[in-house]
């Protein structure tokens, strides 16, 4: 099948259907401080259920100190392009009811996280920059590091920046373009 099916339906947006998770970041390209602000009013404009906003975001610019600070807790896997993005944003919601232990906050709160990190990424496409979600850090020592509470928890993170290699040039990320049909990703339609 190929990347995106288009017979008898509209387009994907361009943006969306040449969407690619990089391995590989330019490591001179920098974000400016506009654009973070874009990024995190677009991941505010996600809805959420009861507009309840379980989300809350560690931003990263390359050469910051936060960056200096997050760059060790990342996995080896991770840690050999990561550090080259322009950007880290370290994904975080809340999953518990603040003074509990066991109450959750919301049984939507991962969804509504990732409507968040979606609506981000989207709005990185429209500015021209390249996204990679990953969970390839050690969750607890971010947590230690930044006083992350309790009722809070660091679920992804998202590397930012302009990519070094091709969207085809998948060779150093062993993964592959490649999408389910349409069919295969429904049970029932007509």
């Amino acid at each position: 099948m190929t990347i995106c099916e288009v017979p008898a339906a509209p387009a994907v947006h361009p943006a969306l259907a040449g969407r690619f998770s990089p391995v590989g970041f330019d490591p001179e390209f920098e974000i400016g401080a506009a654009h973070v602000d874009s990024l995190l009013d677009a991941a505010r404009m996600a809805p959420s259920a009861g507009n309840g906003q379980p989300w809350m975001f560690l931003v990263a610019r390359r050469g910051d100190e936060i960056h200096r600070r997050l760059v060790p807790h990342l996995a080896r896997s991770s840690s050999m392009w990561a550090p080259d993005a322009s950007l880290l944003v370290v994904n975080c919601t809340q999953v518990l009811v603040e003074g509990t232990a066991d109450w959750a906050y919301s049984e939507f709160a991962g969804y509504d996280l990732g409507q968040a990190v979606a609506h981000m990424t989207v709005q990185g496409l429209h500015l021209g920059l390249d996204a990679h979600q990953f969970r390839a850090f050690d969750r607890d020592a971010l947590a230690a590091e930044f006083q992350i509470p309790p009722h809070w928890e660091a679920t992804t993170m998202t590397a930012f920046g302009r990519a070094s290699h091709a969207p085809g040039d998948v060779s150093s990320a062993g993964t592959s373009r490649e999408r389910a049909s349409r069919d295969e990703i429904t049970w029932a339609r007509d």
